[in-house]
């Protein structure tokens, strides 16, 4: 019996971690449609909060994998931004295939923030939250879009060709081209069947109000076996709503562009891509395609995006 703690029986292939907020969801679905590739539903949030549960829990993950699937995956959002990931997971995952997908971190502070007023954890206007001295757990906001300083410390431990980066604007221009990247890039053949259009986990969904979810909160374990069922989904349409979020301030938006500058500059001399449209002075709507730059020579990441 092998006593290595992540034999290559079970253990992932490769890991999506992240950014929150930034379309991951939509890849994981997408990929999950693929006969050949085993991702579970549910993050396992592994190698970042639930470390400490050890090998055996992790494992249990990876417990139905189908004789048909050739790869296994995770996907867990807050990898990237959890400065103890990349090492515990170099440690056991050390060939892995990691994928990265990045949002402006302006937009991807505000819809953490949306995430956060729908559930009721946070009342009040995004002005009070989206500043960077904002108390945990709001701290998060503006933390977790430093992806020049996460990436960075993702290359510590991973070799460049084994990170794939994409940007939550590519989806929206070809979310056919970057399922096919992100396929190669983990070794399967892309699954054309998949319905690539769509979006996942959309803040303009409607859905039931605060106060009948937290009344209902007692038997939501009932109400899921009802899910799907025409009459119960008739009943949710009438009561459902579209949330009404506070909206973000023109001048906070600038305020936080500039704070983000360095950093973003920093992550567009990384992937060898033009970030400019993330920089101060760019409020409006962002460029329907990204437009690659050339790859800086010395980049770390230089060979990571290839421009379909």
């Amino acid at each position: 019996m092998s006593t290595e703690p992540y034999p290559a029986s079970w253990r992932p292939h490769f890991v999506i971690i992240g950014a929150a907020k930034a379309a991951t969801t939509w890849i994981q679905k997408q990929l999950q449609s693929n006969p050949a590739l085993y991702l579970p539903d549910p993050e396992p949030h592994y190698f970042s909060r639930e470390y400490g549960l050890g090998p055996d829990h992790y494992r249990r993950f990876f417990a139905d994998v189908p004789a048909c699937a050739v790869a296994r995956g995770e996907k867990s959002a807050d990898y990237l931004a959890d400065p103890e990931v990349p090492a515990r997971m170099a440690r056991a995952l050390p060939d892995a295939r990691v994928v990265v997908q990045l949002r402006n971190p302006v937009e991807r502070a505000y819809s953490d923030y949306k995430m956060f007023y729908r559930r009721g954890t946070v009342a009040r206007g995004p002005e009070h939250y989206l500043r960077p001295d904002a108390p945990e757990p709001f701290a998060r906001f503006l933390q977790d879009g430093l992806y020049g300083v996460h990436l960075g410390r993702w290359l510590r431990y991973f070799p460049p060709e084994q990170i794939l980066v994409f940007l939550y604007e590519d989806v929206a221009t070809d979310p056919r081209a970057v399922l096919e990247r992100v396929s190669a890039h983990i070794g399967i053949k892309p699954w054309h069947g998949a319905a690539v259009a769509g979006r996942e986990n959309d803040s303009r969904t409607k859905i039931l109000p605060l106060g009948l979810r937290k009344a209902l909160q007692p038997l939501k374990p009932a109400v899921a076996t009802l899910r799907g069922n025409p009459l119960f989904e008739s009943a949710r349409a009438v009561l459902a709503r579209e949330v009404r979020y506070p909206g973000l301030p023109t001048a906070l938006g600038e305020e936080l562009r500039e704070w983000y500058r360095s950093d973003v500059e920093h992550l567009a001399t990384l992937i060898g891509r033009d970030l400019s449209h993330w920089l101060p002075g760019h409020c409006g709507a962002e460029p329907a395609r990204a437009s690659p730059v050339k790859p800086v020579q010395s980049a770390p990441l230089r060979h990571i995006f290839a421009p379909g």
